[in-house]
């Protein structure tokens, strides 16, 4: 799926060489301010690298379009975008951005389950808690059905109970559909739990990468 050869960006990464493979859950791991973000926004082209080769699916980075690049690639990060409006209204708005039929009131209703949000489609979105708000945000892309999800620390604002059953849900859910999520955690147990593959950087580098049964906690 991804593979970044001699890729380096400012003084904050420098990649020799990685392999996110396709239809697994890789989750990357390293002490703040190792480049963990930065790594996440280079794989949907949010920035570029100063040198070497990103490519996804076989065709370089430079070489996509940015747009439908982003319809596959699909990124939450740490602040999740709310949008005024209804909780319905952003449920909605990315299948807009990804040219789709808007969802029905019952696949709407099925992803508030999902995502243990206990609210009506009509609340105002803005109104919602941090942790509501980070729900809402990962409803909206699990409705998109996107090929690959970028999470960066996705439940930095949810309680460990939330946090376990809503990571879960999302890992089976793209497992089923076998699609690739790629996700920055700082819980450790969180990634030897539900990861396929687990990558430990540090100061901007790659130290290991591998499936999780190469590792010991």
């Amino acid at each position: 799926m991804f593979i970044l050869d001699h890729v380096t960006y400012k003084s904050i990464l420098n990649i020799e060489h990685l392999h996110i493979p396709k239809g697994k859950t890789t989750c990357i791991l390293g002490e703040s301010g190792c480049g963990k973000t930065t790594l996440l926004k280079l794989l949907n082209k949010f920035i570029s690298p100063d040198q070497g080769m990103i490519s996804f699916d076989g065709v370089p980075l430079n070489d996509q379009d940015t747009i439908p690049l982003r319809r596959k690639v699909v990124m939450l990060g740490q602040t999740p975008a709310i949008f005024p409006g209804t909780i319905e209204d952003n449920l909605q708005i990315g299948l807009e951005f990804s040219e789709q039929y808007p969802a029905s009131s019952h696949e709407l209703n099925a992803v508030l389950r999902s995502i243990q949000l206990d609210k009506s489609l009509t609340d105002d979105a803005e109104r919602l808690s941090g942790g509501e708000k980070q729900r809402l945000a990962l409803g909206r892309i699990l409705l998109m059905q996107p090929d690959t999800i970028l999470l960066d620390e996705p439940s930095s604002s949810l309680d460990r109970n939330t946090e376990d059953s809503l990571i879960r849900m999302l890992v089976d859910a793209m497992d089923t559909r076998d699609k690739s999520i790629v996700m920055v955690t700082h819980t450790r147990e969180i990634a030897f739990r539900y990861a396929d593959r687990i990558v430990e950087m540090s100061a901007g580098k790659v130290v290991k990468s591998g499936e999780v049964n190469q590792w010991t906690e």
